[in-house]
């Protein structure tokens, strides 16, 4: 096994000499630029992640810069990429860097564990990168690479399948160049072992793939099924009075999209008709004078929630306490659901 394991790290090695990928913060050795860049990139393909990191780096060139930044700010840049709890934690663990460490970035994979928000993977991501410390990552690409390569059909969302990968991955590490194989299997994954129609025939260890050879490489990795998601049902008011105002309220409650601002919400239950909606309206703003459902309706999908989402074109007689100029919504942090209805909808 060791003589396998040994040849394997070898040829991902050979690979990622030839196709690794030119990203900015490769090369520089700035841990803050790599944790970035791994935090931005959860749940987020490269393409789309990167505009993100250029535009993060350039309105918080340092660690001092993100920890001393209005809140707003930070999720208005992080505006779109969703999981606001990740930026949420990038900020307080700047914090704590520039407070309780007097600005000195964390430089083992132990004391990276105790920022807030940085788990194993980002931990050991930023060891093995920055300081070659010999910690193995572990993420999809990871999962999808070794559970080909050896045909595991343990299933990675299980605490016993979490454990196997996590010891086989740091079996095949390179201790001496462990950020450089880290880097090149993460490569290797987004780039050869895709979850969909992999390279196979092209493929520099399809001599050594067991899924490949026995025919199993669609199903690979193997996962238990997910929980059904719980659907809810939004009726956003657009309000307008007679200034041209609107109103926005800050989501405060422990709830998705925690700090990000939107329009007045209603949220009822499956069955409710519209009728019943538009009494509802009436009863919250008395003083409607016009009421009407936008065309723009909305499924979004989040990880365990559906929101089925309308809007409602809402007039009132009275000048909005806390109103806003309509223009000035882009100045906010909002949801992307809300940031998509307003570009539909050209308001």
């Amino acid at each position: 096994m060791k003589e396998q394991t040994t040849e394997i790290t070898a040829l991902l090695l050979t690979w990622y000499a030839a196709h690794k990928r030119e990203l900015p913060w490769r090369g520089a050795g700035n841990p803050y630029y790599v944790w970035l860049s791994e935090v931005i990139l959860q749940q987020t393909r490269v393409a789309q992640g990167l505009p993100y990191y250029q535009r993060f780096v350039e309105q918080f060139p340092t660690v001092e810069a993100l920890a001393q930044a209005p809140e707003a700010q930070v999720l208005k840049v992080w505006q779109g990429l969703g999981y606001y709890s990740r930026a949420k934690n990038l900020q307080r663990a700047a914090q704590y860097i520039t407070e309780e460490l007097q600005g000195v970035f964390p430089s083992t994979y132990e004391t990276l564990l105790k920022l807030k928000g940085v788990g194993e993977y980002t931990a050991s991501a930023i060891a093995s990168i920055c300081y070659n410390e010999p910690k193995a990552v572990v993420d999809g690409n990871v999962y999808r690479v070794l559970s080909r390569i050896f045909d595991i059909d343990t299933p990675i969302n299980t605490t016993e399948g979490a454990k196997y990968f996590k010891e086989l991955a740091q079996e095949l590490l390179d201790k001496e160049r462990a950020g450089e194989y880290n880097q090149a299997i993460m490569d290797f994954g987004a780039l050869q072992c895709k979850p969909q129609s992999p390279d196979c025939e092209n493929c520099i260890l399809s001599a050594k793939c067991l899924a490949y050879h026995r025919k199993k490489v669609t199903q690979r990795p193997v996962k238990i099924a997910k929980i059904k998601p719980i659907h809810r049902y939004f009726h956003y008011c657009v309000l307008k009075d007679s200034q041209g105002n609107t109103q926005l309220h800050k989501r405060e409650a422990k709830d998705i999209w925690q700090g990000l601002y939107e329009f007045p919400l209603i949220e009822v239950k499956e069955n409710t008709t519209e009728a019943q909606v538009i009494e509802t309206i009436r009863a919250q703003y008395p003083h409607t004078t016009y009421i009407k459902k936008y065309a723009t309706e909305f499924l979004h999908k989040l990880t365990h929630q559906h929101l089925h989402t309308c809007f409602w074109e809402v007039e009132v007689a009275e000048v909005l306490l806390d109103g806003l100029p309509i223009r000035e919504l882009v100045h906010y942090p909002m949801p992307a659901l809300l940031i998509k209805f307003l570009k539909k909808e050209k308001i």
